[in-house]
């Protein structure tokens, strides 16, 4: 027992210790993880853009030297990298702020400072030199660089200076061949393969006087191509010079790829030295479902924001959903916008869903507040009726589900932001991986299927948790910054001002529906366009019958809002209009002016036909066969709209005349009361004029029954017909005469003319 009691003591020990035990060692992973999140925060390098426009003035040379010394102070305190990303456009600027400003950048102070030129378009000319001056160029893979002289050799001075700036290897795909092709046409440039002593082949770019002096040094040259002919202009293709592995160190499509490849922060997108003359922010509130009346809305504030010369939106998203279709047309509207002429910002104050969710990802930026929640495209719930959310659906389409992911992948790759994290909000089967690059170290994330197809460029890591559930990815504010969906979180919209280089005098309020929204909304639809057609129509109809005014108000109120409304919709402009209003002038110069029925009016009908169907639709980004099936849809609706004021017309021909009050005001004879037992009777004179027999024939006399301006009432024995006068004004109670029929239409003239005649 004693030796049982003996053993006991010592495994009671051990068991009492393991907790303490695996507390410590929890305890010593937690610090080794944040020591290693510290270590990967001080290598991730911060950076900052600069756009270098098309005039290089010597406050840009100042504001440049002052950033240089911010960054490289930066840079040593918090032992990182800066990295400077200068944006160069074409210009003319004069060579000494050139001068000035390259060697600003070549200064040997800047030891902790990378500099990158971007160019997005072809450049030559003196800014050129700002480009040679930094340590790396990227390019857009179809933009030139190059021609310094544009076409002419540069002096030997302004040669001396570039030839100096590069050979302080800056750039190391740099030589002094491409630079002398770049200041001299008459120069070439040779592709040159060299075999060192190890037997190794190395690549040199070199002019034929370098060349030759090689030649002369026994040097084994394997291959000699030549990249430029002598004659030709020193301009190279950004695609190509990468390609054969000078001056160029990346072909990026856009700003979104240039931070991408320098492991930057989103936030180094925001211009150095923004203030209110140069950025102009709008506010746009997305703070419901998205529905029709909603996604007219963000359209039309977008455009208006656009045309007001802002270049830089805000989306205020809290939004829990919406309509898919309605949804996707919002993010295609966004996601198309020129980020070079508006940036696009995405700010959730609590939540972004489902439709949500598709807006917030099409913005060229993406800032949630500390609390919110961004994710869940969920097209099962993405149902409305009139405004108000239906219960998810059972089964989704194949089709509609493909055209939503297909949607996701291309925003996803426009914005730069992982396919795979957002294809994982709309399609949960694939769970998505962290991956690293294995040349540069780049950590990135991608699914099964996006990793099989580059296998040999990334290393698999572990399975991102919130993905491998078999739900729909959904994020707060801090783990979507750290997947790099979104920036930073900020505490509130003046702290988004901040971060967004917004002065603190831009109005930030942001723009909200309102009745005239709704109301433009609702006249846009097909049924308030069928009415207000259909009104307005019957409304001349009754005007010319019934003469009083009230009518051509009501006519003209209704086609006014048709139109206000398409202008505001987008789908009519001031052709519409002028093609509507010319056609009713040769309408009415057909009506009370040119007797018969020609030219004038089958113009004027198909003119008001084409008016009307241009304003209900926008042709923009229709194929032939969509444009079609549209104006059909639309002349389908005039028809119907006809069809219902020819059926109202016989009615109110059958009734009206035995409507009190509304009788006295059709056009009626003189004397004439449609109901016996008031009013003025006929002549007992007039009821024993001789009946007239069978229709109404050329050369047959008549008594005028109203004024003749050209149109009104005639009788004729005992019939009392609607006649057309040749032009001239006839005054009631004249002797007229038939001279043509045309159609239904009965023309006459004064009897008294006749006689004369």
């Amino acid at each position: 027992m004693r030796r049982n009691s003996a053993t006991a003591l010592p495994l009671a020990g051990i068991i009492l210790l393991m907790p303490i035990v695996a507390f410590a060692q929890d305890a010593a992973r937690t610090i080794d993880a944040a020591q290693a999140q510290k270590v990967e925060l001080a290598r991730q390098p911060f950076g900052q853009f600069v756009t270098i426009g098309s005039q290089v003035d010597d406050q840009l040379v100042s504001q440049i030297t002052n950033l240089t010394r911010e960054l490289q102070t930066r840079a040593v305190r918090e032992k990182r990298q800066a990295i400077l990303v200068l944006e160069i456009s074409a210009g003319s600027s004069r060579q000494g702020q050139i001068h000035d400003l390259a060697r600003v950048l070549v200064s040997p102070e800047l030891s902790n400072v990378r500099t990158v030129a971007w160019i997005p378009k072809s450049l030559d000319g003196n800014h050129v030199i700002l480009a040679l001056a930094c340590h790396d160029i990227f390019m857009y893979p179809t933009a030139a660089l190059g021609d310094i002289g544009r076409g002419t050799a540069l002096s030997n001075v302004e040669q001396n200076f570039v030839l100096d700036i590069v050979d302080r290897g800056r750039n190391l795909r740099m030589s002094r061949a491409v630079a002398k092709a770049m200041m001299d046409p008459a120069s070439a440039v040779l592709r040159v393969s060299l075999e060192d002593r190890e037997g190794k082949t190395r690549q040199q770019f070199l002019t034929a006087v370098e060349l030759r002096e090689l030649q002369n040094q026994q040097v084994v040259i394997t291959q000699t191509d030549t990249v430029k002919d002598p004659g030709q202009p020193g301009s190279f293709k950004g695609s190509e010079a990468a390609s054969s592995g000078f001056l160029v160190a990346a072909t990026p499509a856009n700003r979104n790829e240039v931070v991408a490849a320098l492991n930057l922060p989103l936030e180094a997108m925001r211009e150095a030295g923004s203030s209110d003359a140069k950025v102009v922010a709008r506010v746009i509130a997305i703070n419901n479902v998205v529905d029709k009346l909603l996604a007219d809305f963000v359209q039309r504030e977008t455009r208006y924001a656009i045309a007001n010369g802002a270049n830089m939106i805000i989306f205020e998203i809290d939004s829990p959903g919406g309509d898919k279709d309605y949804a996707q047309q919002v993010a295609t509207l966004i996601a198309e916008l020129d980020p070079a002429k508006v940036t696009t910002v995405a700010w959730v104050r609590k939540e972004a869903t489902q439709a949500g969710t598709l807006v917030a990802i099409s913005c060229d930026r993406i800032f949630l507040a500390d609390d919110a929640t961004i994710g869940n495209i969920d097209l099962k719930a993405m149902r409305l009726n009139r405004g108000r959310r239906l219960p998810p659906a059972g089964d989704v389409a194949p089709e509609d589900l493909q055209k939503l992911l297909t949607l996701t992948d291309s925003i996803a790759r426009r914005k730069n932001r992982s396919v795979s994290l957002i294809r994982a909000m709309a399609d949960p089967s694939l769970p998505v991986f962290e991956v690293t690059r294995k040349d540069t170290g780049r950590v990135a994330w991608m699914n099964e299927s996006e990793l099989a197809a580059q296998p040999d460029e990334w290393v698999k890591g572990p399975a991102i948790p919130e993905t491998s559930g078999g739900s729909l990815l959904v994020l707060n504010a801090k783990r979507a910054a750290e997947l790099g969906l979104t920036e930073a979180p900020c505490h509130d919209l003046e702290q988004l001002r901040t971060r967004l280089g917004i002065g603190a005098t831009a109005d930030l309020r942001p723009a909200s529906k309102t009745w005239v929204d709704n109301l433009v909304t609702v006249l846009n639809s097909g049924l308030a366009g069928f009415l207000l057609i259909t009104i307005g129509i019957i409304f001349i109809y009754l005007e010319l019958h019934m003469p009083s005014g009230l009518f051509s108000i009501g006519a003209v109120t209704s086609f006014s809002l048709f139109f206000w409304s398409r202008f505001l919709g987008g789908t009519a402009g001031g052709l519409e209009l002028t093609l509507f209003i010319l056609g009713l002038v040769l309408l009415g110069l057909e009506i009370f002016v040119i007797p018969g029925f020609g030219v004038f009016g089958v113009s004027g009908i198909l003119m008001t036909m084409v008016s009307l169907v241009m304003a209900s639709n926008t042709f923009s980004g229709m194929s032939a066969t969509e444009s079609f099936e549209q104006s059909m849809g639309s002349l389908g609706s005039l028809a119907a709209a006809l069809m219902v004021v020819i059926a109202v017309a016989a009615v109110l021909n059958r009734f009206l005349p035995s409507i009190p009050f509304v009788n006295r005001l059709i056009l009626t004879p003189p004397g004439y009361a449609a109901n016996a037992s008031e009013g003025l009777h006929l002549k007992p004179s007039l009821l024993t004029r001789a009946p007239v027999i069978g229709p109404i024939t050329v050369g047959m006399i008549g008594t005028s029954a109203s004024s003749l301006r050209p149109t009104g009432k005639a009788m004729f024995g005992d019939k009392y017909v609607d006649v057309v006068s040749d032009g001239a004004y006839i005054d009631h109670g004249t002797k007229i005469e038939v001279i043509r029929l045309a159609g239904n239409r009965i023309i006459v003239r004064s009897a008294n003319e006749a006689t004369q005649a």
